[in-house]
Formats: C-alpha cells, structure tokens, sequence
C-alpha cells in the first residue's frame, strides 16, 4: 500500500503562495487559520528560498505520542488525521510539532479556543467518507474521490508534490541528477561545500 507523503522542492517553489489559497478554498479553513503555510528562509539575501510547509504525516508523530486522549490516529496510506469529536483542545500537540501543523481555530482565552484543526491530506476524518458532517469538520475528502490534495494540484511550478512517498522521492531525485548535480548531490563535501572531501 502506498504510503502519502509531500515534498516541496526549494529550487522551484516561487512563494506565489497558490497552495494556501487552495487549501483555504476547498476546505472553508476559517480566517486566521492556515493549514498551509509558505515559509521563506533568507528572505531578500543571497540563497533565499521558500518552502511550503503544513503536516508532514509522520511516520511516527509526536502530535499522537503526546495526545492525552489520543485522538490521533494513522489512517492505512500512512496519513495522520484527528478525531475533532475526541480533542481536547489542550494543545499539547501544537508544542510537540516540529512543523507547527495542528492550530487553534480561534484566538481567545486558553479553553475557549477550540479543538485543533490540521492539515487532513484531503482525506477528510473519521466520518463516513464525502458526508456533509465530514465536510464541516474536515473539509473536503478528496483522496476518497481519487484525487490528490489541491495544495498541489494548484502549484503551478510543481515545487509542492504530494503522493505515495515511493513515486514522489524518483521524481525528486530525478530532478536532482538533471540540474546538474549527478551522483555528487549527496553527502559531506556538497552540504557543507567541503572540496578536500571525496
């Protein structure tokens, strides 16, 4: 079985920023919440690059490890979604991670703020698969209809890719030999420009 993964690739991304508009359209994500983000590092310098960035579906997420109701879960493609019916809002998930993916949906005192909301993959929740309680708790599930998530459908420079992990990493890596850097694009001497490493 396939396992989901996203994969933004730096080289390409053009911080237009079209992945979080989709995902805000298709999901009614409520204002101020962003389940997609374009993060730019090097902002105006030499080597700035933007990444888009939202739930990386981890193999083995800190959100579910440090859930006290665990309301995360793994679904079989390899995607982490979350129980809204479950959720405490106790935010315990926030803290833990890394991508800063799951998000109050509102910003109010802490225990009026809501139950977290993430990126789903557009697979939707819990609920029967294309239901209209689905649709409001979690947006669109369009793995269920055999597509991908819009976030990357929309990204007009396929920087953002989104699929089986499998499928996803050839493509990258084929990217890679064909700008040039060859067997050479990995290891010591190119992360850290060192020439006297072989």
């Amino acid at each position: 079985m396939a396992r989901m993964k996203f994969l933004c690739d730096a080289e390409r991304c053009i911080e237009c920023n079209a992945c979080v508009t989709a995902c805000k359209n298709e999901h009614e994500v409520p204002w101020g919440i962003n389940r997609r983000r374009v993060v730019t590092i090097k902002d105006g310098e030499p080597g700035e690059r933007s990444i888009s960035m939202a739930c990386m579906h981890c193999t083995d997420a800190p959100c579910a490890a440090v859930c006290p109701v665990d309301c995360f879960y793994t679904t079989a493609d390899g995607v982490v979604l979350h129980s809204k019916d479950l959720c405490i809002g106790c935010g315990y998930c926030f803290y833990a991670c890394p991508f800063g993916a799951p998000q109050y949906p509102q910003t109010s005192n802490f225990g009026s703020r809501g139950k977290m909301d993430k990126c789903t993959f557009c697979a939707g929740g819990p609920e029967d698969d294309i239901t209209p309680v689905e649709y409001q708790k979690y947006g669109s599930n369009r793995l269920a209809e055999g597509k991908l998530p819009l976030c990357a459908e929309m990204c007009s420079t396929k920087a953002l890719l989104a699929g089986d992990g499998d499928i996803i990493a050839a493509i990258y890596k084929e990217r890679v030999v064909k700008r040039g850097y060859g067997t050479g694009a990995w290891g010591w001497s190119v992360a850290y420009k060192d020439s006297s490493a072989a």
